[in-house]
């Protein structure tokens, strides 16, 4: 399979990509992602999250990319970087909903999603990027730590994984120094 691009969506976005989104979010959701979300989740549910995000998109506080399948132009991931508004919190930014359709797994999208969300909080001169992922099996801890990203610890009980069972979050950071360089 040829290797897929990633961009930031389109703005507008095209009714098509808004489609392929929510069928992204909900296919990760029925494959145990643990995004937020309880499975099965109801297609009014997703429409309605992907517009709030995809809004958020064009107004420039949250970065939007997509991966989008080589020759198709099929959206098969999705990663967010949701920018602070507060001034005091400027040089920091969530990443949230790294999304790979199950078929797409294991071949380093993942990892090259969050390669270009860095690259973005870089060109924004952002200094901090931090996430949280739940500890059950739809999470993603083992992922976040290869990538050098820190654990700064978690919530007992935080939130239902999407079979409904309650997982521990962990609560990761990454910051750059001087001259771009992690630590």
């Amino acid at each position: 399979m040829p290797p897929e691009t990633i961009e930031p969506l389109p703005v507008p976005a095209p009714p098509a990509d808004l489609a392929m989104l929510v069928e992204l979010l909900t296919e990760c959701v029925h494959g145990g992602a643990s995004v937020g979300f309880l499975a099965p989740l109801p297609r009014a549910e997703a429409e309605a999250y992907v517009t709030k995000v995809v809004d958020e998109h064009a107004q420039g506080t949250r970065l939007l990319l997509v991966a989008r399948e080589s020759g198709t132009g099929r959206i098969v991931g999705s990663g967010q970087l949701a920018f602070e508004q507060r001034a005091n919190g400027r040089h920091r930014a969530e990443v949230q909903k790294l999304l790979v359709r199950p078929a797409h797994r294991h071949r380093g999208l993942a990892t090259r999603i969050m390669a270009r969300i860095e690259e973005a909080a870089r060109a924004r001169s952002l200094r901090l990027l931090f996430l949280d992922t739940s500890t059950g099996p739809g999470g993603a801890t083992e992922f976040y730590t290869r990538l050098g990203y820190t654990l700064a610890g978690g919530i007992p009980d935080y939130a239902m994984d999407p079979d409904g069972r309650l997982a521990a979050n962990a609560i990761f950071y990454k910051r750059w120094g001087a001259g771009g360089r992690a630590n």
